[in-house]
């Protein structure tokens, strides 16, 4: 799996310090003031330094893995998603197919669209992103697969990306924390200081309020994930909304709506970083 590189973003304040002739005043000399000494700074020179902000992102550096849930092939490979794999505390199937507006936008198109802009977005600030497949056209990988990418890494955190698909009178989103398992008790607290940060922006920024069908203000928290119970760094997921619900999924296939999600979600992240 590719590791993508994003370049720091380093901001400073170039003063530019050349030597002024001022005009003469009254009196009728006509001088001009002599220029200053080579290399000196004014005294405004001299202030503006000393109060020019770091403008160095709490993203720089901080490496990240995001998880596009499902994949584009998994329909047509159900013997290979179907397997089980370990997760921790029992066994679960490989994969799953996601699920879809009623007008045919599949998850697994909308986890990819909105991951590579919150890529984007975040390798912008300098973080260093790696996501968990390559394209939306493949299989898996496996949920078991996709936390050892992040753990390989040392990740700093990892989001996995989902909308989920329930009953049309459900709405809103929610975040999915894990409960602590043996394997990852170490991470389950900062996973759940991470799912506040990423909830609080998620609401804040796209409007779309907590769900009223899952979780609590918002957040879950569960032991049957394997993305969750496999992972040894600070990781969630994100149910980013109900495609089956009319409202949600007009939101979510909007290509600007989706641009606002990973806008929000990547202020998540610097506020957990913060």
């Amino acid at each position: 799996m590719r590791i993508k590189r994003g370049g720091p973003v380093v901001a400073g304040l170039a003063l530019s310090l050349g030597a002024v002739a001022a005009c003469g005043t009254g009196g009728g000399s006509g001088d001009a003031a002599q220029p200053p000494t080579a290399g000196a700074t004014s005294p405004a020179g001299a202030e503006q330094q000393r109060s020019a902000p770091s403008e160095a992102s709490p993203l720089d550096g901080k490496v990240i893995v995001i998880d596009p849930g499902h994949n584009g092939g998994n329909a047509d490979a159900p013997a290979e998603i179907n397997k089980q794999v370990k997760i921790g505390n029992g066994s679960k199937a490989c994969d799953t197919t996601g699920t879809s507006t009623d007008d045919g936008y599949t998850e697994h198109a909308f986890n990819w669209d909105v991951s590579k802009r919150l890529e984007k977005a975040l390798e912008a600030e300098g973080a260093e992103v790696t996501l968990t497949r390559d394209n939306d056209e493949g299989v898996g990988p496996c949920i078991t697969e996709r936390a050892a990418i992040a753990n390989e890494l040392k990740a700093d955190a990892s989001l996995s990306v989902h909308a989920d698909g329930t009953s049309a009178s459900g709405h809103g989103f929610h975040i999915i924390a894990p409960k602590a398992i043996e394997r990852n008790a170490e991470m389950a607290p900062a996973s759940r200081e991470l799912g506040t940060a990423l909830r609080d922006a998620y609401k804040d920024g796209t409007g779309i309020p907590y769900s009223n069908y899952l979780g609590k203000q918002g957040m879950d928290f569960r032991d049957d994930l394997g993305g969750l119970n496999m992972s040894t760094v600070p990781k969630v997921f994100l149910e980013a909304g109900n495609m089956r619900n009319p409202g949600d999924a007009a939101k979510m296939t909007d290509a600007k709506f989706r641009e606002r999600i990973a806008t929000s979600l990547a202020q998540g992240f610097e506020t957990y970083f913060s």
